[in-house]
């Protein structure tokens, strides 16, 4: 990797920005997407022609919306231009799903991808990721599901520069590659609160400038867990407050490959090697031979980290209830999560998605009813109604309460009852300045970290305008989290979506 170049985007005093959504955070969480474009409503379960998935990302200054649920069976790869927005929570039913190939997110600059599932397969082309990203600037993927990638599963590298990867699964890269992916720029990734489960290796393999927070890793193989550069680049990483778990299939220590070229902070990460079906992890020590041999430095790198860090096991049971796309979790990501509650009993490398155990069947997902939308904007009439639009006149590309979001991205936003991630972030506009650097990679307005501990405040009454099923018990007999959230915020410190998802 070549030496890290100083790389420098500089805003004046006047500008602003927002973010990209309500709890967006990392080094991608200024990117606008489709937001100065027009809307584009996906209308049917196509590989291509109008009103399919691939002709609405075919083109920039897009935000995309879904009137059907389900799985688009693809059968090449989708190429997905720059400033597009893909709001995959707005899908009726069960949400969506593509299968059958990748995605290239390559020169997809200014990207937003949120709440879908993108499972590639032994149908996808051989050698290729089942996300891709070479180069581009300013990314955020939120409550994605990605799966079966024919080499990597997500993979980053090159020119590629301010990307965020939040509350997402990273699963079963298919043998004989079975890798979870490449995390190699200098231009900076953030990597918060993912599952990482059932890749041989790279889980993830980090080169470059990369911000390693609140991750869960879980059954990787003997190709190794988190892997430490190994090249003669530079690499500066946080590693901070993840939680490490050994399962069936896992034969080498959890950090692995690491040289005095790859400087780590490092902080309270937890390890349980011993399978024995018991969570008992405990915390690495910030010894360089219990990291892979990579050096340990004592500074935290001034990278803009989330606004809530929870501590390990805080953080395990935070993802294990909200990772992936989990408006609706569908039977693959129930079982993932399953695997990983099994405490390293459970779980399998895999090299063919559609045999046992995973079973996997592409017409599994309910497509749901299309809502009522007189005016083709894309947002129901009903909640035109309580939004105050227009459900009689196409506005939804318009920006109603002057809050920088258009009103699709209102309708779409309130779906997930806040913000859909690990912290409320207030819908205001602040000025930003954003400065990359070589040596210590310096990211001003960075927010703060602080540990806090986690009090769940229990109630037996649904919040206004949620139903006591969304709001209600996260079933399930292996569950061994919090039963109920109460709003807001402040008493509900893992999380602010309505329990819907419900394992």
């Amino acid at each position: 990797m070549k030496k890290i170049a100083v790389l420098l985007t500089a805003l004046t005093s006047s500008a602003v920005a927002i973010p990209a959504f309500p709890g967006a955070e990392g080094m991608g969480k200024e990117a606008t997407g489709g937001r100065a474009g027009t809307h584009y409503l996906v209308t049917n379960l196509n590989d291509s022609g109008s009103g399919s998935l691939r002709d609405a990302v075919s083109q920039s200054n897009r935000i995309v919306t879904f009137a059907v649920g389900g799985t688009i069976k693809i059968s090449s790869r989708i190429v997905v231009s720059s400033r597009v927005t893909i709001l995959g929570q707005t899908a009726p039913g069960d949400g969506i799903a593509t299968y059958g190939n990748g995605w290239s997110f390559s020169n997809a600059h200014q990207s937003i991808v949120r709440y879908i599932r993108i499972r590639m397969g032994k149908g996808g082309d051989s050698g290729k990721d089942a996300i891709t990203i070479a180069d581009g600037d300013l990314m955020i993927f939120d409550h994605v599901s990605v799966s079966w990638g024919r080499d990597e599963t997500f993979s980053i590298n090159g020119a590629a520069t301010n990307i965020t990867i939040q509350d997402s699964i990273i699963a079963q890269g298919l043998e004989t590659h079975s890798c979870g992916g490449l995390m190699q720029t200098d231009g900076g990734i953030s990597l918060f609160r993912n599952l990482y489960i059932d890749n041989k290796t790279r889980n993830p393999k980090v080169k470059g400038v990369n911000d390693f927070t609140n991750n869960v890793v879980y059954n990787w193989g003997g190709g190794g867990g988190y892997i430490a550069g190994d090249s003669d680049g530079q690499s500066r990483a946080n590693i901070i407050n993840n939680y490490f778990i050994s399962g069936p299939s896992t034969s080498v220590t959890a950090f692995t490959r690491g040289n005095a070229n790859f400087q780590g902070y490092v902080q309270d990460n937890y390890y349980d090697p011993n399978q024995n079906g018991v969570l008992d992890g405990t915390i690495l020590g910030p010894a360089s031979s219990n990291y892979g041999g990579m050096v340990i430095v004592g500074t935290r790198f001034n990278y803009p980290g989330p606004a809530n860090l929870m501590t390990a096991p805080n953080a395990l049971t935070y993802v294990l209830a909200n990772v992936g796309c989990s408006k609706v979790r569908d039977a693959t990501d129930k079982r993932l999560v399953q695997e990983v509650q099994s405490w390293g009993k459970s779980g399998q490398l895999i090299s063919d998605e559609t045999a046992s155990p995973m079973s996997y069947s592409s017409s599994a997902l309910n497509g749901g009813t299309r809502w009522v939308d007189t005016d083709g904007d894309g947002i129901p009439d009903d909640a035109e109604i309580r939004m105050g639009t227009d459900p009689n006149r196409a506005d939804s590309m318009e920006d109603k309460d002057g809050n920088g979001y258009k009103n699709i991205e209102d309708w779409a936003n309130s779906l997930l009852s806040g913000s859909g991630s690990a912290t409320t972030t207030a819908r205001t506009t602040t000025t930003s300045s954003r400065t990359t650097t070589t040596s210590s990679r310096t990211t001003t307005g960075a927010t703060t970290r602080t540990t806090t501990s986690s009090s769940r405040t229990t109630t037996t009454a649904a919040p206004t305008g949620a139903t006591q099923t969304q709001w209600g018990q996260c079933g399930g007999a292996s569950w061994t989290g919090p039963t109920l959230c109460a709003p807001p915020a402040t008493t509900c410190a893992y999380q602010n979506d309505f329990y819907s998802q419900c394992l």
